[in-house]
């Protein structure tokens, strides 16, 4: 058992002989400790608070928001353009037809079977060149016996000159009547009518006998062939005529094309246009307006118009379709606008206009339509 320091001390003996005792002090008291508990509380009503104000600042950052947001948007914003002005010419783009300059098909004037054809379709051909040969034995038949009968004609016509000019010579020493005279001269006189009768015949004949070739009447190109060698060719005396070639002079063509009402009046003879066609992308053939029909179409309200464009090497095929560019001048100031600035209401067509800041709303008359933009050519 540990004996005490005071212990000890109380068994030594004082200095004086007397029993020393040290003071007895009381040892400090220890600090009290902090209850656990509260501080949790504590803390726990920090982030509390925390949480509420920063609720409430954002609650009051959102309504400040709201209201800065209402404010802006109680004044209205607009997004503006500025239209841009027409030129001077406008361009129409129309659906032309392209047609070959001369263009025609090809009969006989003669009967008979056909003994030979020279060039098919594709074939480039010259005026007077020979496309075919008819064989007409029927027309030979009849000119030998057209030559027959003006060889008759002529030797009756022979016999009644040389009777004429017997009796004239009698006549003169009162050796014959006047009126056998008379007789032998008016006989001679239709001899004669009878001779120019045959000649007129026999030249039918051989004209008809011509007829058996048959020549490519100007420089063109073959386009279709729709006769074989034996077939019967008929020149239409009593029955059908057959076409036998169709030949297209394609060096320079028409193109027809249907202006609307509305440019009529600016569209006149001597106005340049260009054709474009879709195989040809990016090239542009030019040509010149020839002639208008000078009327307006009552069904479909159109000016029939004639364009003549150049094709000197046959790139451009007749019957083709294309389409074509005609600048037309005009006098009415035109504006552009994109298609989502048109407004569209009971009222009409109309356009929002900004002057001293204040919207008003324009009706407008629309010309053409490019798509995403519109010409408008009366209202600005």
């Amino acid at each position: 058992m540990k004996v005490s320091e005071a212990n000890q001390f109380e068994a030594e003996p004082g200095l004086n002989g007397m029993d020393y005792r040290p003071e007895q002090t009381t040892p400090p008291a220890s600090p009290s400790k902090f209850p656990t508990g509260l501080l949790v509380l504590v803390i726990a009503l920090l982030v509390v608070g925390l949480i509420v104000f920063r609720g409430i600042t954002a609650r009051q950052k959102e309504s400040s928001n709201l209201l800065r947001e209402t404010h802006e948007m109680a004044v209205p914003s607009v997004l503006v353009i500025q239209p841009k002005r027409g030129s001077k010419t406008q361009e129409i783009v129309l659906p032309a037809s392209m047609q070959a300059f001369t263009d025609s098909p090809i009969y006989a004037r003669t009967n008979g079977y056909l003994k030979r054809w020279l060039v098919d379709i594709g074939a480039h051909v010259k005026s007077g060149q020979l496309l075919a040969e008819i064989d007409t034995p029927e027309v030979d038949q009849q000119l030998y016996q057209a030559r027959a009968d003006l060889n008759t004609a002529q030797a009756n016509y022979n016999l009644s000159q040389i009777t004429a000019a017997r009796y004239q010579a009698l006549l003169k020493t009162d050796a014959i009547a006047r009126q056998d005279v008379d007789n032998a001269v008016g006989d001679l006189e239709a001899k004669k009518a009878m001779v120019a009768s045959a000649q007129s015949n026999v030249k039918r004949l051989e004209d008809t006998q011509a007829f058996q070739k048959i020549y490519a009447p100007f420089d063109g190109v073959i386009t279709a062939r729709k006769i074989d060698i034996g077939a019967l060719i008929n020149s239409g005396n009593g029955g059908p005529a057959q076409e036998l070639f169709h030949i297209a002079s394609i060096h320079q063509l028409r193109v027809y094309v249907n202006v609307p009402q509305a440019y009529s009046r600016a569209t006149k003879p001597g106005l340049t246009a260009d054709l474009t066609l879709a195989e040809f992308p990016g090239r542009r053939f030019p040509g010149k307006l020839m002639r208008t029909s000078e009327s307006i179409d009552a069904a479909s309200h159109t000016l029939l118009v004639e364009v003549a464009v150049a094709n000197p090497t046959g790139e451009l095929l007749p019957g083709g379709y294309a389409e074509l560019h005609i600048k037309l001048p005009t006098e009415i100031s035109t504006f552009t606008l994109p298609v989502n600035t048109l407004i569209f209401r009971s009222e009409g067509l109309q356009v929002a206009s900004i002057k001293d800041n204040r919207v008003a709303l324009i009706p407008v008359t629309l010309g053409r339509d490019f798509g995403s933009e519109v010409e408008v050519i009366s209202g600005l």
